[in-house]
């Protein structure tokens, strides 16, 4: 019993999410409804890209994106690069996605340049980066994907809409990090890349090999939408199985039952007749302020599924959810998937992270929210 104490104050966020599951269970009782409402799309994918990814960082297959961030001499360049990263890279490959490529790869640079005192407020703003360019695409983020496959508009037209708070929010970020490092924005930093980036075992070729062709399956699997994606999840964990079996020791389950909780509950509440019946009549014309309200409950993507019936000013509704994960760490999942990958590396920092996300998020947040609210008038179709 001690240690399961212990694992779960080790585990907050995995804590609160099966929490809410279990009760959420009580007001409507499970039945096989439950199941097929759980988006096992989204758990699928994270799940492949988690066992990648852990096996990118065993095998050092991203040296080459460490030996062009030495080249970078200043703290003010560098963190714009891993910014922008994030923020471009979020707009094909979603924003969970993205911060599980570069959120590693900046504890690496900052670690061994001696610059730890920077990765909160980096990591903080690369999150930032992950919500705000992932908006720019359908694909960028689930909720995205989810409301642009059941409003019906074109690509083009989605993006029309999405891109003046697409660059209205790039250029908040180049002024955040001037603001980070105002003091001196030519602060260097020199990093000993030979050392960060490992050795590349010649035995191991034929490994790398094949982590970088899953990964390019499961870019295609995302970029793609394929109804087939759980082949896909098959492929990946079959090849592991058979070429690197040891890695499925070091993949973090944890968030992958953190995300599975968080959809028992919303499913869970979403099939609840007289919760249904009340949001009916609430929604309706405060879609904005719904999804930004509601996601801090249950995270934007389930409050997207949940509140889309409800729906009769989509941009309101899309807005909303595109908006509510600066607001807090349950706004949005990406935002879980960044504060675990954070205590990983520093369990004793959680509530440091919290205080340091949320400082920076809302900052960001109190400068976009009206301007969100004004656009969201402007109607998709």
């Amino acid at each position: 019993m001690n240690k399961i104490v212990r694992f779960l104050k080790k585990e907050p966020m995995l804590t609160v999410s099966a929490a809410a599951a279990v009760i959420s269970m009580f007001i409507t009782p499970p039945s096989v409804r439950l199941l097929h409402d759980i988006d096992w799309h989204t758990l699928g994918t994270l799940l492949m890209m988690l066992c990648v990814l852990e096996g990118f960082k065993q095998e050092h297959i991203l040296n080459p994106l460490l030996r062009f961030t030495a080249r970078l001499r200043n703290m003010t360049s560098l963190s714009l690069f891993l910014i922008f990263g994030v923020f471009f890279s979020s707009m094909f490959v979603t924003n969970d996605v993205s911060l599980v490529i570069f959120v590693p790869l900046t504890i690496l640079i900052f670690r061994a340049g001696g610059k730890e005192k920077y990765i909160l407020p980096v990591i903080s703003m690369e999150n930032i980066a992950a919500i705000r360019g992932s908006l720019l695409m359908p694909f960028g983020s689930p909720q995205n994907l989810f409301l642009f496959s059941q409003s019906g508009t074109s690509v083009w037209n989605f993006m029309l809409h999405m891109l003046p708070l697409c660059a209205m929010s790039a250029v908040l970020l180049i002024v955040f990090v001037c603001v980070l490092y105002r003091k001196n924005l030519r602060e260097p930093i020199r990093f000993p890349a030979e050392e960060a980036q490992g050795t590349l075992a010649p035995e191991r070729k034929g490994i790398r090999t094949a982590y970088l062709s899953m990964f390019v399956l499961i870019i295609l699997t995302i970029v793609t939408r394929t109804q087939f994606w759980y082949i896909a999840v098959g492929i990946v964990l079959a090849v592991i199985a058979v070429a690197d079996r040891q890695m499925f020791r070091k993949v973090d389950y944890v968030l992958l039952f953190t995300f599975l909780c968080f959809f028992i509950f919303s499913s869970s509440i979403a099939a609840n007749a007289r919760i249904a019946s009340v949001l009916e009549t609430a929604v309706a014309g405060h879609e904005y302020w719904w999804a930004i309200g509601l996601s801090q409950i249950i995270s934007n993507v389930p409050a997207s599924i949940v509140l889309y019936p409800f729906t009769e000013n989509f941009a309101g509704l899309i807005y909303g959810a595109d908006t509510a994960g600066l607001c807090s760490l349950i706004g949005s999942l990406a935002s879980v998937i960044n504060y675990r990958i954070y205590v990983r590396e520093y369990p004793q920092n959680g509530k440091q992270f919290i205080k340091v996300f949320t400082l920076v998020s809302w900052a960001f947040f109190v400068i976009v929210v009206i301007p969100g609210l004004l656009l969201s008038r402007w109607r998709f179709f």
